[in-house]
């Protein structure tokens, strides 16, 4: 059933078959049809940052910025949800056309630019969630806030989903908002982590909880600076390292039509990166913080690879737009843990 839709929708340009797609989906949840595109995934739970997931295979951010469709996602067999990137006040992202699909590459190149109605409206969706699993929300900076305040727009995103998530990732790796890669090294990632730290440590005395706190790397980094990456973040002691975002390499699709289209490169050209910077973490880190692996995820075999490079948990993105439900519970079966 899922490849008969996916043929329909890529008759539309990307953004389009994205938007269509979510909105099908909704819709199926409403009358109660979503058992027809999910499968029974056994449980498989597995304890990350302090909480238990019943299975390791979780959704990647991006694919439901605003929250609005988190509710029927939840019911396809997913261990875990993020959502997001959300930012402090609404923005539109970059002009269109800024998503383009590689299909023989079973890619994605997208250059969005966190487009979002604002951290207040996800909030209000989550208040009103009817999805009982594990949800993560994903946070940024406003692409007009310069780099030595973004600091105050994670805050900002902090106080807000603080009491409704059960983890917090900060997005300091998408390669579409300018300067937010810069926020990866040397001292801006120190004072940036320490301080979501502090702020975390004052939220968790407000509401009597603490909300772990993972950070989404890029993979376009040198072993070297990969391991000065994991220093910062074990010294500022977060929960959690998400690995990787898209790629702004170009290598694996020289030659494409998009392949000079600015942008985050996603699906099968970013697996063997990805995998790669979840290796040289995992050696180097040797257990002291989990890692999520996620990037280019396309079957089983691609899930298991990275849970035995050192990820504890996998989320799926651009595979499950190729892929659909199914991939959830190839994922899951293939994982041992």
């Amino acid at each position: 059933m899922y490849s008969f839709a996916r043929n329909l929708l890529f008759k539309f340009n990307p953004e389009t078959s994205h938007d269509l797609a979510l909105d099908w989906l909704g819709a199926a949840e409403r009358l109660k049809l979503l058992p027809l595109f999910s499968q029974k995934i056994a449980p498989k739970p597995v304890e990350v940052m302090g909480i238990t997931f019943p299975n390791p295979v979780g959704l990647a951010a991006g694919l439901d910025k605003n929250g609005d469709y988190f509710n029927a996602l939840g019911q396809l067999g997913f261990g875990f949800i993020e959502i997001g990137t959300i930012t402090p006040k609404a923005q539109p992202g970059n002009p269109k056309p800024r998503m383009f699909r590689l299909e023989e590459h079973q890619a994605i190149i997208n250059r969005m630019g966190f487009n979002n109605k604002g951290v207040d409206y996800l909030a209000d969706q989550v208040r009103n969630k009817r999805y009982q699993g594990v949800l993560g929300i994903n946070i940024g900076k406003n692409k007009d806030t310069p780099e030595d305040k973004a600091l105050d727009d994670y805050i900002a995103c902090m106080d807000a989903v603080y009491p409704l998530a059960d983890y917090i990732t900060v997005n300091i790796s998408s390669p579409n908002t300018p300067g937010l890669r810069d926020l990866q090294f040397g001292e801006s990632l120190s004072a940036l982590v320490k301080g979501v730290k502090a702020h975390q440590h004052i939220l968790a005395e407000q509401h009597q909880k603490i909300v772990p706190i993972a950070v989404k790397i890029a993979p376009d980094m040198t072993d070297e600076e990969i391991v000065d990456v994991a220093d910062t973040l074990l010294e500022a002691s977060i929960d959690a390292i998400i690995a990787t975002n898209t790629t702004v390499n170009r290598d694996d699709i020289a030659g494409h039509t998009h392949q000079n289209e600015a942008g985050g490169l996603s699906g099968k050209p970013v697996c063997d990166q990805s995998t790669h910077v979840i290796r040289v973490l995992n050696t180097h880190l040797k257990g002291a913080i989990p890692i999520i692996g996620v990037g280019g995820i396309l079957n089983g075999g691609d899930a298991q690879e990275k849970i035995a490079a050192g990820a504890s948990l996998v989320q799926l993105y651009s595979g499950f737009i190729y892929e659909g439900p199914a991939l959830i519970k190839a994922c899951s079966d293939a994982i041992t843990v």
